[in-house]
């Protein structure tokens, strides 16, 4: 049995509705489905099942809606050979600037987080089946960690590349991406697979079972994937070795604070090497300054191994020929191991003592890498529970309702061995204990005194009350019967970052942490109407009200247009409003303690080096400075628009063209502790930010910074543009077989903050992604190629050039209900160019370093 029906519910199309389509790659808004033939006969249905669109929570009957939705289906994912959503997201071109994803050194290894447009995943909103997905508590200020999603899960990916608050609320500035769920399975299928690239193999499994029929539905499964650490040895670029002054240098200065003893080799050196204590495994004399240096490269990992195992069960069940209850429950457990270089650090030595190199009466900063202690290495385990129940129905003919309840939380635990306690080493190096002439001799015991173990344990829990009614017949008007949904939503959320004690109290070198943790409740009211003017025109306007319990409250309007004056030709726009709610992790935190490095012209001169190049070269000098709690900041304000077209140019040819504007006021910015003193020279136009940031000078000192207070501030405004193309034909070619292309291409225009300058194009920020699919099939033959481009970035000797990878894919179906699949991704073996970036050697956001990937994959179907 089925549930009853309506005019406006009986029209919806085949082809997932709103202005999107299921594409061989990625696409945008697409007329007509994958088979002309399944498009005309899905329109002539006229009992299909509701589907709810990512960007709307109103149904149509058009298949171009007034906002551009991109449907990335099964069969897509499975073509790119990729393993996980976070790799597969990766690809896409929206996610213009790359996104993070695990690397070893990273206060964040374990995670992979979007970033629509490059604003950022704190303004790219993450759903599971519409409702938001659990939020990472080790980056809460990053959103959803989609390494924690199981890629088996997922049925297709919607991504709405517009603004959607009013919709959804916080986070949706940058857009929306939308994970729907497998359902409506029957019967059962196992899934195996592994890649074999140069560096970093992947494996895959996954069973998936289901039943169907006329009452309901039920479908679950496992799934593991995992990839291996990658060793910075391995790599090409590996075998240059690493150069760090943090291998066994010091400095000396008086009681004046005046540098004595320098030793200034081509007059940039301000470091002495200690002597003899060089010649350690991975420590060596740098001929060109005569500093004693570690290679890192020698022993840290470039990316660090993850894995992610999980069961998921979703279902629905008809209670009556009205109402059906429906459910979804996710358990996801990740871990990653992470390898760093030993822990470096500065280790004042007092006057006097018996490893003090300097003068009589001077102190020695010794800049050490405290190899003999071994590795850092880091390990996290993640756990994820995500389950909601909700109810949904008809009251009458025209009256739906759906309301539900959903508790989700992530758990994420941390353990780091072989840290330093900088007191305790200080100590040792002072008493003569721990040897700087030869660590490796120093003895075991005195070697554990100074060790600790960190640790951080940390989670995010939301629990969530939801429920809208549907008025699908509200009156008629020339176009049809006008819609409106109204509803509200409750969520308490509960979060905790806390690192060890020791971590806390920065009295660990080479890491440091500032717990936080609090909780909110945020409840919202939203309502939609859908306005069909005529049959060829339609608005739809929304708008959501949200009030936060720790800062206030924001309202979110939106206006979509949609105008059909022809068969072949959609034209679209839409005006609104948006914002996002400052995280928990900035609004929560506790005063941490660092010693920055930092470049000041009067700090360098009281320090000794007037010249502040050669400051620079040395490292700056460290100040004592202060994270502190975001007090008052108030929620970023956002304003888009967005016009678009869609052409079917013939019944072989689409068009779609999409422009973008998004504005954001009053950006949330983190003053740092160089930025601060570089608006305090003038050498920053930035207006200097209020309390709790501070920078404080001492006279008596030359005016050299002795204090600094970093925090969040609500200031300043960030600009960007851009327009998205998709070119697509549909071939049959009889016997031949079919051919589907698909060119999508992104290009931002214009990317800045603060009216300063524009980001587009300087490194990191490519101007255009795009990407190129051809699939062919024949009876149960399948091949895909795939090929990837980036623009080139950056300017003079740090310029990166365009990169453009290929893709090969071939697939068959077998006589046993099974199909196999083999494909190399990479098939030129492209790397990277090696120009440094974020502290990495290339990109690790844009690029990966993988090299040429074979695959295989089989599925079993029973």
């Amino acid at each position: 049995m089925t549930f009853k029906t309506t005019k406006l519910r009986d029209a919806i199309t085949f082809a997932l509705v709103a202005g999107a389509t299921g594409i061989a790659g990625t696409g945008v808004a697409f007329a007509q489905d994958q088979d002309q033939s399944e498009t005309t006969a899905a329109a002539d249905t006229t009992t299909l099942d509701r589907i709810e669109v990512t960007g709307s929570r109103l149904k149509r009957a058009e298949i171009e809606g007034a906002m551009p939705v991109t449907v990335i289906d099964r069969a897509t994912i499975d073509a790119s050979g990729e393993v996980s959503v976070a790799d597969y997201l990766r690809t896409t071109n929206f996610n213009s600037v790359g996104q993070f994803r695990p690397q070893s050194g990273s206060s964040a290894q374990a995670g992979a987080f979007a970033d629509l447009r490059g604003l950022g995943g704190q303004r790219t909103l993450v759903l599971i089946d519409g409702h938001r997905a659990p939020k990472a508590p080790f980056a809460a200020g990053s959103g959803t960690d989609l390494n924690a999603i199981p890629l088996a899960a997922v049925e297709r990916i919607e991504v709405l590349t517009d603004g959607a608050s009013a919709i959804y609320g916080a986070d949706a500035v940058g857009g929306v991406i939308n994970l729907i769920l497998r359902k409506d399975y029957n019967g059962a299928q196992v899934t195996v697979g592994h890649s074999s690239p140069k560096w970093g193999p992947t494996d895959e499994a996954s069973i998936l079972f289901g039943v169907s029929g006329d009452r309901g539905h039920i479908v679950g499964g496992f799934s593991h994937n995992r990839r291996a650490m990658i060793y910075t040895n391995s790599r090409p670029w590996g075998g240059t070795p690493g150069a760090s002054t943090y291998g066994n240098n010091y400095l000396s200065v008086d009681a004046a604070g005046n540098l004595v003893n320098s030793n200034f080799v081509n007059g940039i050196d301000t470091f002495n090497p200690v002597p003899g204590g060089c010649t350690n495994d991975n420590f060596y004399i740098l001929p060109a300054n005569g500093r004693c240096v570690y290679d890192f490269n020698a022993v840290a990992a470039d990316e660090a191994s993850y894995g992610n195992k999980a069961f998921f069960l979703n279902g629905e069940v008809q209670i009556n020929d009205d109402w059906s209850t429906y459910f979804s429950t996710n358990v996801t457990n990740s871990k990653s191991f992470g390898r760093y270089a030993p822990t470096p650090g500065v280790v004042r030595v007092a006057p006097n003592t018996v490893q003090n190199l300097g003068p009589a009466g001077s102190t020695m900063y010794l800049y050490h890498r405290f190899a003999a202690a071994g590795n850092r290495d880091n390990e996290t385990n993640a756990n994820v529970y995500d389950i909601m129940l909700g109810f949904r129905g008809t009251v009458n003919d025209t009256i739906d309702i759906d309301a539900g309840v959903r508790y989700n939380t992530y758990r994420y635990d941390e353990f780091g061995k072989n840290y330093i306690v900088g007191s305790l080493a200080a100590q040792a190096i002072n008493d003569g204990s721990y040897n700087i002439f030869d660590p490796g001799a120093t003895p075991v015991d005195v070697l554990n005194s100074i060790k600790a173990t960190i640790t951080r344990n940390s989670v995010f829990t939301t629990k969530e009350a939801f429920g809208n009614v549907t008025f699908n017949d509200l009156f008629e008007m020339g176009g049809g019967s006008a819609g409106l949904v109204v509803g509200g939503e409750f969520r308490k959320e509960d979060y905790a970052d806390i690192y060890d004690s020791l971590s806390s109290a920065g009295v660990i070198l080479g890491s440091a942490g500032a717990s936080s943790g609090g909780g909110r409740e945020v409840s919202s009211v939203y309502a939609e109407m859908l306005l069909p003017f005529t049959s060829t025109l339609e608005a739809d306007i929304a708008g959501r009200y949200e009030k936060y319990s720790d800062y206030g409250s924001n309202f979110a309007p939106k206006v979509a247009l949609r105008w059909h004056p022809i068969d072949s030709l959609t034209l679209r726009g839409s005006v609104g409003r948006g914002f996002v709610a400052p995280t928990l992790d900035v609004i929560t935190q506790e005063t941490a303690f660092s010693a920055d490095p930092v470049v000041d012209p009067a700090t360098c001169a009281f320090y000794g080096q007037p010249d502040v190049a050669k400051c620079d070269r040395a490292g700056g000098n460290q100040v004592d400075a202060y994270r502190e709690k975001a007090e008052g900041l108030g929620a970023e304000e956002s304003s888009q628009y967005s016009l678009g077209v869609v052409w079917d140019a013939t019944d072989w040819l689409n068009v779609t063209v999409d422009y973008w504007n998004i504005k954001i006021e009053d950006r949330i910015a983190y003053f740092g502790s160089q930025k601060l003193i570089d608006i305090d020279n003038g050498d920053d136009p930035t207006p200097a930010p209020g309390a709790p940031c501070s920078l404080t000078r001492d006279p008596n000192r030359g005016n050299a910074v002795v204090e600094i207070h970093n925090c969040y501030f609500n200031q300043g405004e960030v600009k960007t543009d851009g327009v998205d193309l998709t070119l697509r034909t549909n071939f049959d070619l009889g016997g031949a077989g079919k051919l589907t292309n698909v060119l999508q291409a992104s290009w931002q225009n214009k990317y800045t903050i603060d009216g300063g300058v524009d980001q587009v194009g300087l490194q990191g920020f490519p101007s255009t992604r795009a990407t190129l699919n051809n699939q062919w099939s024949r009876g149960d033959w399948g091949v895909g190629y795939i090929a990837r481009y980036i623009g080139s970035n950056g300017t003079g000797s740090s310029a990166t050039d365009s990169y453009l990878t290929h893709d090969l894919q071939a697939s068959v179906e077998l006589p046993w209900n099974a199909k196999f699949t083999i494909g190399v991704n990479n098939v030129t073996d492209k790397l990277p160019e090696l120009i440094g970036y974020d502290g990495r050697p290339f990109n690790f956001y844009l690029y990966d370093a993988y090299g040429r990937t074979p695959y295989a994959r089989y599925e079993q179907r029973f």
